[in-house]
């Protein structure tokens, strides 16, 4: 299944649900009539259709067909049951991203920086403090940690961009998976200095290791947002017995 023509067809389709093409409630057309306008296989249909169903767009009923479910929210929606970038999340949300590298810098883990990251001591890493606008607003703060012999090469003008399509697309990494532990904490001197918080003292906090193809933990991250402008999106199926 080619992942260019997948991928494709993904987008395209959660375009038309995200517009309005398809409006909420009603069915895409027919397997076979998808399968005729985008000149695919059926598996490579199937594909599409299964992320969309993971990431909470349609629901597939046996015999019926695929219903559109989405329902877009006021406030910017991150999923957790999948990986995407913060530009991902922003033009998903249709929201203009920016984001402003204040740290970049190369260290050694510690014991200490071992003990909150999960990478081994004498680990080379680069270390990144990043802050992301939405729609000129400043509301995320993200501690960033990445292997140097995996993000290797690595710039402060690339960080400023997109750290994911630079490792996709041009090392041609291949993302598999990410461990995420949410939490609600106060705020610290750094998040009151550069966050636009307003009367909040907390923040969400989400903290993940994010494994590539071949096993290897290759980031750390932290990222801490504005509780009220944020909604964690999570799909999920109950399994029968």
């Amino acid at each position: 299944m080619p992942k260019t023509k997948y991928t494709e067809i993904y987008r395209d389709l959660k375009n038309k649900i995200e517009t309005g093409e398809y409006e909420f409630q009603e069915l895409l057309p027919s397997e076979n009539q998808l399968i005729q306008s985008y000149d695919c296989s059926r598996n490579t249909l199937r594909r599409a259709v299964s992320s969309l169903v993971t990431d909470g767009y349609v629901q597939t009923m046996q015999g019926k067909g695929v219903r559109n479910i989405f329902q877009p929210t006021l406030q910017a929606s991150f999923t957790i049951g999948g990986i995407e970038s913060f530009r991902e999340s922003a033009l998903r949300n249709h929201q203009v991203p920016k984001t402003e590298v204040l740290c970049f810098t190369e260290i050694t883990a510690d014991k200490k920086i071992s003990n909150r990251t999960g990478f081994p001591v004498g680990s080379e890493l680069y270390y990144l403090q990043r802050l992301h606008y939405l729609d000129g607003k400043a509301l995320i703060l993200n501690h960033n940690y990445f292997l140097k012999h995996v993000a290797r090469n690595l710039t402060r003008e690339i960080a400023e961009h997109s750290i994911y399509e630079y490792l996709e697309q041009t090392l041609h990494i291949t993302i598999v998976t990410s461990k995420r532990i949410m939490t609600v904490e106060k705020m610290t001197e750094i998040d009151e200095k550069y966050l636009e918080l307003g009367d909040y003292n907390c923040l969400a906090v989400v903290s993940s290791q994010t494994y590539n193809s071949d096993g290897v933990m290759f980031e750390y991250t932290q990222s801490r947002h504005r509780p009220d402008y944020f909604r964690f999106q999570d799909n999920a199926t109950r399994r029968m017995m």
